[in-house]
């Protein structure tokens, strides 16, 4: 991977680390949500003026994921309202290409060598040291059970894509409808409050856009730096996000004990770097 390919990646691992920090502190982050969706269904409604339209075969996948992604957004709400950044991103994150391996190997018998294998157990190990740590919020065993529910959804909605996005030969096209019918999430959080009349939250509206545009960027990055770099290789540094998002909670939240998390989310993101470049 060149130095310009690596910075690419890097840039996208740290933008989406980022987002999920504006959700995690702001005070309204049903709102927050509100504004990523918003942003995320824009960008989709102008990608559907250049995409050409996804294939038949593959509406069927972007129905599913759709829905899975709304419980995804009901999941990610609540997993931040519990407990921390430091704890609930490397969980989440990290468990959703374990699955995928694990699923990989236990359904279709795929073959998994030994980085991989030690890759997994990392994962596991990691998760488990962010599970039984314990921090400042009374909630933590409940965050945590949301964070493991979250990273299952993240492993079946990461299947169906990978799935869907194959069978539409037009990935453009497949990505421009799922992030377009992420809109009435947006609509669900306001339209209760534009019913009751209450103050627009034009600020953290705002901020939601904001993380969405992160969203998209980091997206489109890690897309660009497919086609200029091994598939395997960014994969892997992807994950660096999860050291990222770490050390954001522990710096600028405050989150605590920060040894123990700091360690853990290492060894998450150090099991899925092998486990992304396992042959």
């Amino acid at each position: 991977m060149t130095p310009f390919a690596l910075s690419i990646v890097l840039l996208a691992a740290f933008l989406h680390a980022l987002w999920n920090a504006l959700v995690k502190g702001s005070s309204d982050r049903a709102t927050m949500l509100a504004g990523v969706t918003a942003a995320t269904a824009l960008f989709g409604l102008a990608a559907l003026f250049v995409a050409d339209p996804p294939a038949p075969a593959s509406w069927p996948y972007i129905v599913a994921s759709v829905v899975i992604h709304w419980a995804y957004y009901a999941l990610l709400y609540q997993a931040y309202r519990l407990g921390d950044l430091s704890q609930v991103y490397p969980i989440s994150r990290g468990m959703a290409p374990a699955l995928v391996a694990a699923g990989a190997f236990l359904v279709i018998g795929e073959t998994m060598p030994v980085a991989a294998i030690a890759g997994l157990a990392a994962v596991s190990l990691g998760i488990l040291i962010l599970a039984m740590l314990r921090g400042a919020a009374n909630a933590d065993r409940r965050a945590v059970m949301v964070a493991l529910v979250l990273g299952s959804v993240i492993a079946v909605y990461s299947v169906v894509d990978g799935i869907g996005i194959r069978l539409a030969d037009s990935p453009l096209g497949y990505i421009a409808w799922l992030y377009l019918m992420e809109f009435p999430i947006a609509v669900w959080i306001l339209w209760p409050r534009w019913r009751r009349r209450e103050p627009f939250p034009r600020k953290r509206f705002a901020k939601g856009l904001m993380g969405g545009v992160f969203s998209v960027v980091a997206y489109g990055l890690a897309l660009y730096a497919t086609t200029i770099a091994p598939l395997g290789a960014v994969s892997a540094v992807r994950e660096s996000s999860v050291v990222i998002a770490a050390i954001i909670g522990l710096v600028v939240f405050r989150e605590r004990p920060w040894p123990g998390r700091l360690l853990a989310a290492a060894i998450v993101a150090g099991g899925v770097v092998l486990l992304a470049s396992a042959r």
